[in-house]
């Protein structure tokens, strides 16, 4: 029972960190409005996709760096950051939604339908509920091997997302382009020992 409390303590040190994105906007609405910038809601549209993306990453790093730490533990954090990337996505959505559109409901359909980087922006939020709903023990038991295979759309839901921040910003391409260089490398990272040397050789 005593060797769980360190690992409860730190769960609950990293929730509180996670949450520290959101707690610093809510603050900012409510209290220092200021914090916002000229443009509000450009502002927290910016942010909440951008920490979005850090969380699908972070949550895309667990593995590897259990594998280069041997940090077994490691994969107890998985699920909370999974679902913590899920938050600030749909609260990217809702920033989107509430605040920049005013509820325009016609609006959003018409930018999903008509403007490229909020359709893989909004396919990649729909993916992601998926994998909030199963990501408890109940349904891995539930799954089996399927939910392995389920969650392994992380990666698609990923390179929907940089490919929304890239086509979303045109110009100013050095954050998206950092963070996509980060998700290639977490992607090479899984490929199998010898991958590319098989791949010359044939």
């Amino acid at each position: 029972m005593a060797s769980a409390k360190p690992l409860i303590l730190t769960k609950v040190l990293v929730f509180i960190l996670a949450a520290l994105p959101f707690l610093y906007l809510l603050y900012a609405i409510l209290k220092q409005p200021g914090l916002l910038g000229a443009n509000p809601a450009e502002y927290l549209t910016h942010q909440t996709g951008s920490w979005s993306l850090r969380f699908i990453l972070i949550t895309l790093a667990v593995s590897p760096l259990r594998q280069l730490t041997g940090l077994v533990t490691l994969i107890k954090f998985r699920r909370m950051l999974g679902l913590f990337a899920f938050f600030y996505v749909t609260l990217h959505l809702l920033v989107y939604i509430f605040i920049d559109l005013g509820r325009d409901w016609g609006h959003l359909v018409e930018d999903i339908l008509e403007r490229p980087f909020m359709t893989i922006g909004f396919l990649a939020w729909l993916l992601l509920i998926p994998l909030a709903v199963t990501s408890n023990r109940y349904m891995m038991r539930r799954m089996g091997k399927r939910w392995k295979k389920l969650h392994r759309l992380v990666y698609v839901i990923g390179t929907l997302a940089c490919i929304h921040f890239i086509w979303l910003v045109k110009k100013d391409l050095q954050e998206p382009l950092i963070y996509t260089a980060i998700f290639v490398g977490l992607m090479l990272f899984r490929l199998p020992p010898g991958f590319f040397r098989k791949r010359i050789q044939t």
